[in-house]
C-alpha cells in the first residue's frame, strides 16, 4: 500500500462526499486506502459513506474524540507507506 488518506469528519456530510469523490478520482493509479473517522456525527454522514463509498474504511466513534485523537485512531490502523491527513472540506 503506497498511500493512506485519513479524513476526520464531524457533521459535514456534504463536504465529505465531495472530498471522497475527489480522492477516489485522484487516486485511481496509486495504491491507496482511505480512512474516514467519524466523531459521532448526526447528519447521516456514516450512512452516506457506507452507501456511496463502500471501499472506504470507516471508524465510527460513539463520542467526539477531537481531531488529533481521531487521526491517531486511523494512523494506528493505516497500511500506507505515506499518510495524508486530509480535511473533509478539501478537494484533491
Amino acid at each position: 500500500m503506497k498511500l493512506s488518506v485519513i479524513i476526520v469528519n464531524y457533521n459535514v456530510k456534504y463536504f465529505l462526499e465531495q472530498c471522497l469523490n475527489s480522492v477516489r478520482k485522484a487516486a485511481r493509479h496509486v495504491a491507496t486506502e482511505v480512512w474516514v473517522v467519524d466523531n459521532n456525527s448526526v447528519d447521516q454522514s456514516l450512512e452516506m459513506v457506507r452507501e456511496k463509498f463502500p471501499e472506504v474504511r470507516l471508524i465510527a466513534n460513539k463520542e467526539n474524540l477531537g481531531f488529533s485523537a481521531a487521526n491517531n485512531q486511523a494512523i494506528e490502523k493505516a497500511n500506507g507507506t505515506y499518510i495524508l491527513l486530509l480535511n473533509p472540506d478539501t478537494l484533491v
